[in-house]
């Protein structure tokens, strides 16, 4: 299938699969006049290197075990625990920042509505 086509099928954009291509994380077959030929396995392909940056991963994460998650279906592919340990750690540390971030909100909110409204009643709107 052409380049246009996959994008079609997938929801990804002629540019992006090129970056794909530049990052070794897809490989068409060039045709004489240059045209990309993409093989029906593509579209997996496209669809699981969206999965994987969508948890938040790097292209050069995912070209390191790319090739074993297709082949593999996950089951046994070591390489990508530590990546997922990793990218949990950092998600704790961003929930942490951001409970941190909401309460500080919370807290100034109280604060002017106490400041509003010294008498504890509640406002009227």
């Amino acid at each position: 299938m052409k380049i246009g086509e996959l994008a079609e099928r997938t929801g990804v954009s002629i540019r992006s699969l090129r970056y794909y291509e530049q990052q070794g994380l897809l490989t068409p077959l060039r045709q004489e006049n240059g045209y990309r030929e993409y093989s029906t396995l593509a579209e997996e392909q496209v669809k699981t290197i969206q999965l994987y940056l969508n948890l938040g991963l790097s292209t050069d994460q995912i070209a390191g075990f790319l090739h074993c998650v297709l082949k593999n279906k996950e089951a046994f592919c070591e390489e990508v625990l530590p990546l997922y340990r990793q990218k949990l750690e950092e998600i704790d540390a961003q929930i942490h920042l951001l409970s941190g971030i909401r309460q500080n909100l919370l807290d100034r909110i109280n604060s002017i509505l106490r400041e509003r409204n010294p008498n504890g009643q509640e406002e009227q709107q």
